[in-house]
């Protein structure tokens, strides 16, 4: 399904070469200030156009629909959506032929009987995410005074420094390089992005099926390239002893030594800054030639993915990432 939550509910509609598309928001509470200009800021920043980034340029510019009047939000379902007007559809004629590795084509084309549209990736595409973000938006106006915050901590497997959070990911020459490579060879690159939300409350959460980590892991695999999810310590717990993982309490208010829970004890949040990662794999659409199956000649053939598409999808991530924890959060 294209849905999220109960508390504060998302449906996500359209294809990336359709005529739109968009969001509706239910559960947004009556009363919060919301304008178009609300959402430039964050659109700006999943924008394409810098190295490393899709050529494909489009307004973004959004348009509330629903659930707006005289400036404020009227607790009716919110509708935001995005007009598409810079797409080049027959760069994805050949896809149904020869499915690209690592994307939805095949299985797509399989679920739904080869009625799927396959433009641009259809429903499948990234471009989608760009009605996460809008969500997002709202969300964060929902859950204030949180502050949540995602930056770039990895590009290609090379660690970036505090100093590269507040900056573009191409001001670390580690990173320009690596991307660079990539864009000379016609391949791509993956990365890794940290959240961290901070003045969360105490109690957010359930055990076992709603858990915190749960609805925020849930989200975070909606992002089209996620394959991986860790909080706090993560996987490096995993070569820890108990005495080295425990986190000793250090005050009245529950504040811990070392936050190595990611501020999340028995699916609940515990006061402290929650801390999670997800890794960004490498865009599956490059035009280095590949091999793989032809299933209409039924052999293995060479090919080269044309279209336009991101060398490092990673440097986009960060404000996406931020607004899935902001959904999550926003739905307890």
């Amino acid at each position: 399904m294209n849905s999220y939550g109960k508390k504060f509910r998302i449906s996500i509609f359209g294809e990336s070469h359709g005529v739109l598309i968009g969001v509706v928001m239910d559960g947004v509470p009556a009363g919060i200030p919301l304008c178009e200009e609300d959402f430039l800021a964050d659109l700006a920043r999943r924008k394409s156009g810098a190295k490393g980034t899709t050529p494909r340029k489009e307004d973004d510019l959004p348009e509330i629909v629903s659930g707006v009047c005289e400036g404020c939000t009227t607790g009716a379902p919110l509708t935001v959506v995005f007009r598409n007007n810079n797409t080049r559809s027959g760069d994805y004629s050949s896809f149904r032929e020869i499915p690209r590795p690592g994307h939805a084509d095949l299985v797509a084309s399989l679920k739904h009987n080869f009625f799927n549209d396959i433009r641009g990736g259809g429903h499948f595409s990234g471009r989608i995410t760009l009605c996460l973000v809008a969500a997002g938006v709202v969300a964060k106006k929902i859950v204030a005074p949180m502050d949540i915050k995602a930056y770039i901590t990895h590009i290609g497997g090379i660690a970036g420094t505090e100093k590269d959070r507040d900056l573009p990911a191409i001001c670390n020459p580690e990173w320009s390089a690596i991307i660079d490579k990539a864009i000379k060879e016609g391949d791509s690159v993956g990365g890794v992005i940290e959240c961290e939300c901070i003045n969360v409350p105490i109690g957010l959460g359930e055990p076992f099926f709603d858990s915190l980590e749960s609805q925020i892991a849930h989200l975070a695999f909606a992002i089209p390239g996620v394959r991986g999810v860790e909080f706090g310590d993560g996987f490096a717990c995993a070569a820890m002893f108990g005495s080295e993982h425990n986190d000793c309490y250090i005050d009245k208010e529950g504040k811990t030594a070392k936050n190595g829970a990611g501020g999340i004890n028995g699916g609940i949040s515990n006061g402290n800054p929650i801390v999670f990662r997800v890794a960004v794999k490498p865009t599956a659409s490059i035009s280095k030639r590949q091999t793989s199956y032809n299933f209409i000649t039924e052999q293995m053939e060479s090919f080269s993915i044309k279209g336009r598409h991101d060398a490092c999808i990673a440097l986009r991530c960060p404000v996406i990432v931020e607004a899935i924890a902001a959904i999550a959060l926003a739905n307890n």
